[in-house]
């Protein structure tokens, strides 16, 4: 008898987030004036802009999961409606504290990051979330999970700045991995339209020393990650480490990932990958 397709495991980022903020903290110490008005490969976003983001996403975080304060809860019945809600929230967020000087919004981010770190490591990881990672698909989710979508947000937007102001990357396996494992856990929700013989599979590979391999797995009308190849191989799609993080953020166009992107076997499938976006908005 078969034994049944395992699936991945928990990711557990609340320990990292210390290292993660504490380099936020350090890039914002080393910036020159100007370099807060450089464009970031978000159109509408500069370097301060992301910078007020990353305040104020982690205030109302804190104010709200920590302290179950809740300034306005307006109707969400659709991704479209939370979208719209979650992009207003941030333009709003950004507005007020981009009018911050550099060094004040450096402190408040300093004292903001730790009551973020403490948060995340005081919750339960298996417990349920208030809210699901409605990128991937999710109605309902663990705290592990939301708290791995928080990390994802916290390092691609560092990331970002450090593109803008030319400075070294975030590329270390301990907090970059953690990043690409959740941002494919969008993978089978992007893939919910697409069909395949049950039994099949299609491997999704990062390249690099952050990187790795992912099965998307068919079984019978759905697809489910799974930690070890099960099947038939019908395509594989190499991504390099340097781009992932980009496609999933929208923060790259699709012609020039393609252009770095390939995929053996059934080209349509492996190809739908770059549609994939682990992020709202």
């Amino acid at each position: 008898m078969n034994r049944p397709a395992e699936p991945l495991k928990p990711i557990l980022t609340a320990p990292l987030f210390p290292r993660l903020d504490g380099m936020l903290i350090e890039l914002f110490r080393s910036l020159a004036p100007e370099d807060w008005e450089k464009q970031t490969v978000s159109p509408k976003w500069k370097v301060k802009d992301v910078a007020a983001h990353l305040l104020d996403t982690a205030l109302r975080g804190v104010s709200m999961a920590r302290d179950g304060y809740v300034a306005e809860a307006p109707r969400i019945s659709s991704s479209a409606d939370l979208a719209a809600f979650i992009n207003r929230l941030n333009h709003e967020g950004i507005t007020i504290y981009r009018r911050l000087s550099p060094s004040v919004l450096t402190a408040l981010m300093e004292v903001t990051c730790k009551f973020l770190a403490e948060y995340h490591a005081s919750r339960d990881p298996h417990a349920m979330a208030r809210y699901g990672v409605s990128w991937a698909g999710e109605d309902k989710s663990a705290n592990w999970f939301d708290t791995a979508r928080e990390f994802t947000e916290r390092w691609h937007h560092q990331q970002q700045i450090r593109l803008a102001v030319n400075k070294p990357g975030i590329m270390t396996r301990e907090l970059y991995f953690p990043v690409l494992d959740c941002f494919l856990r969008a993978l089978p929700f992007t893939y919910r339209s697409v069909s395949s013989k049950p039994g099949t599979y299609a491997r999704f590979v990062i390249s690099g020393e952050c990187g790795g391999s992912w099965y998307l797995y068919r079984a019978g009308e759905s697809w489910q990650l799974i930690e070890e190849a099960r099947g038939e191989e019908i395509s594989v799609t190499a991504i390099p480490q340097e781009i992932a993080w980009r496609i999933f953020t929208k923060g790259i166009d699709r012609q020039t990932a393609l252009s770095q992107v390939h995929v053996a076997g059934d080209i349509n499938l492996g190809q739908h990958v770059l549609q994939m976006i682990s992020i709202v908005a």
